[in-house]
């Protein structure tokens, strides 16, 4: 052994971790036995919160860089991916807090006020760093969301706010996606004229169908030009930017086109973990809002109409944050504009080549 022997028990000071579960209500005499399950379960939480904090702050560390390394990719999907299984792992506690009824949580509910889940400053940090932005959260009893924190808290939130966010890391990187336009190939022209082909095509197919009626054919033409609209503001950067300023579109229009690019050349091997990372950016999404739907229903379940210990509308709060706190709607949003494998103008060789890593 190289180092002075270490207890088990005393590594992980298990002494100080199994000794901080102290039930309020036993302190005030009137001890609720499930008051034990909702510590112990609320309490995993904030150390897996901790835990998920610790990876994030490595891959926006990674992201921080002028280039993101290949090398570096590879540790930043594994860090994502980690990420993705601690959320699957804490959405299987509500299985167990709902093992308790409302008649249990109702016998120490009263000794909880004012204290809130909204009052967990890892939680706030994690939404934040993931790049949820103040002017788009829900507001929370008509005030700023850090304002329910203690001081010392709200600065560290405040700090995290100032900083830029995993998305917007993630949308400067992808501006800079290479092979967007070069000598050999303009990816930007060639998507818009396969778009063009593509929805002449489907114009000419219904014109030409023998089985559809005037009427039928009038409303598939007009569901065609309705879908080719959305296109538009692809091919018009004044036309993205407005958009981007209502809201409809959050990344810039470079790392858009960026996007694009990897998911429609995702099977090129220099693409593999770019779009790996897009799609685990996805999942994150997928599993917060899951995570928040079900604190929702179990809010409404344990609570029916009653408001919140924190002051909020219970699980009323719970389902709107569901729809609105979302982050990285952008790359649902990208199938939109994704066109049949059998359409994607091909590369040339040589560029393809280099996306190979040949040598």
């Amino acid at each position: 052994m190289k180092h002075a022997p270490v207890h088990y028990h005393d590594y992980l000071k298990l002494d100080s971790l199994l000794g901080i579960q102290q039930r309020r209500s036993e302190t005030l005499g009137q001890p609720a036995h499930d008051e034990m399950l909702f510590i112990t379960v609320h309490q995993a939480y904030e150390l897996w919160f901790k835990q998920i904090l610790f990876e994030l702050d490595s891959v926006l560390e990674l992201f921080g860089n002028q280039t993101v390394a290949e090398k570096d990719m590879a540790i930043a999907s594994a860090r994502i991916q980690r990420i993705i299984s601690i959320l699957r792992l804490v959405m299987g506690q509500i299985d167990v807090m709902e093992t308790m009824t409302p008649l249990d949580f109702l016998e120490f509910r009263d000794f909880l006020y004012p204290a809130s889940g909204f009052q967990s400053v890892q939680f706030r940090l994690l939404e934040t760093k993931l790049g949820l932005k103040e002017k788009d959260r829900l507001l929370y009893n008509q005030t700023p969301f850090y304002k329910h924190l203690p001081e010392h808290q709200q600065k560290l939130v405040l700090q995290a706010l100032a900083k830029d966010s995993l998305f917007e890391l993630v949308d400067k990187w992808l501006a800079r996606t290479p092979f967007l336009q070069n000598q050999e190939f303009d990816f930007w022209s060639s998507y818009q004229k396969a778009v063009k082909q593509m929805f002449a095509g489907d114009k000419e197919t219904v014109r030409n169908n023998s089985h559809l009626n005037a009427e039928a054919k009038a409303k598939n033409l007009e569901m065609i030009e309705a879908s080719e609209k959305t296109f538009h503001a692809l091919f018009n950067e004044s036309e993205y930017k407005k958009l981007q300023e209502e809201g409809h579109f959050h990344l810039s229009y470079r790392a858009f086109h960026g996007a694009l690019l990897i998911y429609l050349y995702r099977e090129q091997p220099i693409f593999h973990f770019p779009f790996q990372i897009l799609n685990s950016l996805m999942d994150i999404d997928e599993l917060l809002t899951q995570w928040r739907y079900r604190h929702a229903l179990m809010a409404h379940r344990m609570l029916g109409q009653k408001i919140g210990t924190g002051g909020s509308s219970g699980h009323t709060y719970l389902k709107q944050a569901t729809d609105k706190h979302k982050i990285f709607t952008d790359f649902f949003n990208l199938s939109t504009f994704l066109i049949p494998r059998s359409k994607v103008p091909p590369l040339p060789a040589n560029l393809q080549s280099k996306m190979n890593f040949n040598y």
